[in-house]
């Protein structure tokens, strides 16, 4: 099974949980410590996952961690992310890897200097379901890919989420939020973006918390709440996208990828394993295909684990800082596009990460 990573968690607030649930299945990571700036609530974490609740600086300073998690809200990355490396610690965080690539560009630049890796959400890309359909493409059950089509919509996280102000304030809004998910997966099936256009927009509806302590608080919305992007691939595919938080509900397909010879209905990024279906020009009757690729019965932290096994093994890690700062740049570059009403061309680029084998388990990562 080889070496074990041990953890530390900065931030335990509500996605949290959904890390908690998937420790024990990840044998090479280790929970070792968790930290908040709610020292209570930090307390009560430690003692429900058994393991040590400290400051954040004593978690920085713990000496037992070898790589720190980092949960909290998008204006905190930058800085969390390069205090760990400072304290010697390799870093994985959520997305988006910052709230600006001005502000990622050091956490790139610190980790190469100190020799440490940084990693970053989303990971649900290495799933069943992502990678079941990035093997269609790649086997060429579709001919070749031609565009690709993207579709989220919302009313907005306010009707479930107990504080949900922060989707409303910079690194927030549908496409900071829910943007990487499509993005990230765009990019591993068709590689890097050159030049994206689009359009950016809010309604005046006002928005107030629905659920918990805080219902009935009124929002700022500070950030677009609808967005609409064209994206040029370099290897000549087009992708669109529309991100909502502005949609009471839809019959549009949330995401397909169209080639010369057919269809594939690609699951939702926001989970690991929903199932593909493909429609092609001998057949145009929509077919679920079995898996075909992807880490079997993942949930978040996988990116995590496979993080860990390529500091063992010396390989590139598949959700990288690299991949999650041209996906940041993307997003920066749609909004300004949109602002502008002018084409903006990339100056990131990026490899497709290495595509993740049929059924993989934890004792191969």
């Amino acid at each position: 099974m080889g070496s074990t990573l041990n953890i530390g968690i900065v931030g335990v607030g509500n996605i949290s949980q959904q890390y908690f649930a998937e420790f024990p299945k990840l044998p090479n990571l280790s929970l070792t410590a968790v930290a908040d700036l709610d020292l209570d609530r930090a307390s009560a974490v430690g003692r429900s996952q058994g393991v040590d609740a400290m400051t954040v600086d004593a978690l920085l300073a713990d000496p037992r961690i070898d790589a720190v998690l980092n949960l909290t809200i998008p204006a905190a990355h930058t800085e969390i992310a390069l205090r760990s490396f400072e304290a010697g610690k390799h870093v994985y965080g959520e997305k988006p890897l910052a709230l600006t690539t001005a502000d990622a560009a050091p956490v790139l630049a610190r980790a190469a200097e100190t020799g440490l890796r940084v990693g970053s959400a989303p990971d649900t890309v290495l799933g069943t379901g992502i990678q079941t359909a990035r093997a269609l493409l790649d086997a060429g059950r579709i001919g070749a890919p031609v565009a690709a089509a993207v579709a989220w919509s919302a009313p907005g996280h306010e009707l479930w989420h107990p504080a949900p102000a922060f989707y409303y304030q910079p690194g927030g809004g549908p496409l900071f939020d829910m943007g990487p998910y499509y993005l990230t997966s765009l990019v591993t099936f068709f590689g890097p973006v050159v030049r994206v256009s689009g359009a950016v927009g809010r309604s005046a509806r006002e928005r107030s918390v629905a659920t918990g302590p805080l219902a009935g608080s009124a929002i700022p919305v500070d950030v677009d709440t609808h967005v609409t992007a064209i994206l040029e691939h370099a290897n000549g595919v087009i992708s669109t996208v529309t991100v909502s938080f502005e949609v009471w509900e839809t019959r549009v397909p949330l995401f397909e990828v169209y080639g010369t010879e057919g269809t594939i209905s690609v699951p939702d990024p926001n989970r690991f394993s929903d199932t593909a279906a493909i429609a092609t020009s001998a057949d145009r009757a929509w077919q679920d295909v079995p898996v075909a690729a992807g880490y079997a019965d993942a949930g978040r932290g996988v990116g995590l684990a496979d993080l860990a096994r390529a500091i063992e093994t010396g390989r590139p890690h598949r959700a990288s800082g690299e991949l999650a700062f041209h996906v940041l740049e993307i997003m920066e570059s749609v909004i300004a596009a949109g602002r502008s009403h002018e084409v903006v061309t990339l100056h990131s680029t990026v490899e497709r990460p290495a595509p993740v084998g049929l059924g993989a388990r934890p004792e191969s990562w």
